[in-house]
This record gives C-alpha cells, sequence and structure tokens, in this order.
C-alpha cells in the first residue's frame, strides 16, 4: 500500500497535469463548440478510455520488468528522471494553442467520436512513455505489490483527469474565453509547471532504491 502522503502527492501532480493546455484539451474544447456537450462526453469517454489502456499496459509491463531484470527499477528511475527533466524542458519551451482549437469541426456519430477520443490517447506513445517514467517514482517494492500499486496511482489519475475534463466539456466556451483573455496565466502555468516536474525528478534522484 502506497503511504497517504505519497498519494497526496501524486494527485497534485496528476492535477497540475490535467491543467495543462494540451492536446487533450484542445480536442475536448473543439468538439464541444462544434458540436455541443454531448459531443465533448462522448468524446471525453474515449480519451478516459484511452488512458485505461496505457495504465493497464504499463501496469502490467512494470510488473513484469521488475520480476525478470535485476535493476530495472533502477534503470527506469534514471529513465524517468531524464523524461520528466525533458517534459519541464518542453513545457517551458513550447507554445500553446488553445486558442486555435477548430471550432468548425464537422459532426461525427456518437460511436465515431468515442473511437476518435479512445484512438487519440491509444496511438500516443508519448502518454506509455509519460506514464513509464512518471509512476516508478512513487512505486516501491517495499510497499508491496507492483501491479497494485500501479493500479492505485492509475485510478486517481484517471479520476482527476476525468473530473477536471468534465468540466471542461460542460463549460467549454467559457474556458476558451477566459483562457483568451488572460494570457499571463499560460506562462504562469509553464513555469509552474516546470518547477513541479524538475521537483519529481530531483525527488526521483534522491529516493534510494532499497
Amino acid at each position: 500500500m502506497i503511504p497517504i502522503n505519497d498519494l497526496l502527492l501524486f494527485g497534485l501532480a496528476a492535477l497540475i497535469m490535467v491543467i495543462s493546455p494540451g492536446p487533450n484539451m484542445i480536442y475536448l474544447i473543439s468538439r464541444s463548440l462544434s458540436q455541443g456537450k454531448n459531443a465533448g462526453l462522448l468524446s471525453l469517454f474515449g480519451v478516459m478510455c484511452g488512458f485505461i489502456f496505457h495504465i493497464l499496459m504499463v501496469s502490467f509491463g512494470l510488473t513484469a520488468i521488475f520480476f525478470a531484470i535485476p535493476y530495472a527499477f533502477l534503470v527506469v528511475k534514471f529513465i524517468g528522471i531524464g523524461y520528466l527533466l525533458y517534459l519541464a524542458y518542453n513545457t517551458v519551451t513550447s507554445k500553446n494553442k488553445i486558442f486555435d482549437a477548430d471550432q468548425n469541426l464537422k459532426s461525427d456519430k456518437p460511436l465515431k467520436l468515442f473511437n476518435i477520443g479512445l484512438m487519440t490517447n491509444v496511438l500516443n506513445p508519448k502518454m506509455a512513455i509519460f506514464y513509464l517514467s512518471f509512476f516508478p517514482q512513487f512505486i516501491k517494492p517495499e510497499y508491496g505489490s507492483i501491479l497494485s500499486q500501479s493500479f492505485q496511482l492509475g485510478i486517481i489519475q484517471v479520476i482527476i483527469s476525468f473530473t477536471i475534463n468534465f468540466l471542461i466539456v460542460i463549460s467549454a466556451a467559457k474556458m476558451a474565453s477566459w483562457f483568451s483573455k488572460k494570457p499571463i496565466w499560460l506562462r504562469i502555468q509553464k513555469w509552474f509547471m516546470a518547477s513541479v516536474l524538475t521537483g519529481l525528478a530531483v525527488k526521483m534522484a534522491l529516493t534510494k532504491a532499497k
């Protein structure tokens, strides 16, 4: 069982990640503005299923790696450090295009909306890399089953992502307007997000394998 303090820290990190304007937010706002709330919600369910797919793959993969390869946890740890620092750098240098969301997307049927949201996540290799580098800093063999710990983190991440994205869908127009009127938020968010990612990388580096 992962200690509550670590779970709270992970939850905070997951929250910061989901409120960071990115492809998912842009896609959900676009669908909601162009086809309405129901289309946005269907797209959201597809996106969430994509998260679950990656979480399952990474959870079982971490379990297999840690049991099959000596010192694998240490290797994954340092890969994660590098990736988190890369994310921090990319966060500061990237240009968010939240205001360029296409509001004229053609209407699609419910199943297609779901499938597009699903495949947008499933076919994104960066999601798998993110989970593979993010989870290990909160997972420790002494806490018990690697698989159960991964599921714990996955459930927390999905709940937080769904809640925030649900709010985004039902208030898409207000969200887009708010961001466009307060661009300073994007600059603050960039540096805050980069600081959090760098802090997590440092935390991971200082954690000793037992």
